[in-house]
């Protein structure tokens, strides 16, 4: 199984190879998504790293608050989206 974490406070010079490599010390990382503004193509400042279940936690435990790129960063289980109201 895998596990999807949140990580938010994220420099906006930060790129997915950067959020890959802080994850990588801690297991295997299967994805990283950076999420930009629809509009701008700008980093909005926080992603998505899917991890196998026991690196993820360990990488959880390890990463939330600590300095990357100048930024504590706010690490934690993603929570599934919630549905939203189509107009």
């Amino acid at each position: 199984m895998s596990k999807n974490i949140y990580v938010g406070n994220l420099p906006w010079s930060a790129s997915e190879d950067d959020v890959r490599a802080a994850f990588e010390a801690y297991g295997e990382v299967i994805s990283v998504k950076l999420i930009e503004d629809r509009e701008t193509g700008r980093p909005r400042g926080f992603g998505f790293v899917e991890m196998e279940d026991n690196g993820a936690l360990d990488a959880i435990d390890n990463l939330d608050g600590k300095d990357f790129g100048g930024r504590n960063l706010k690490v934690n289980e993603a929570k599934p989206r919630a549905p939203r109201p189509r107009w």
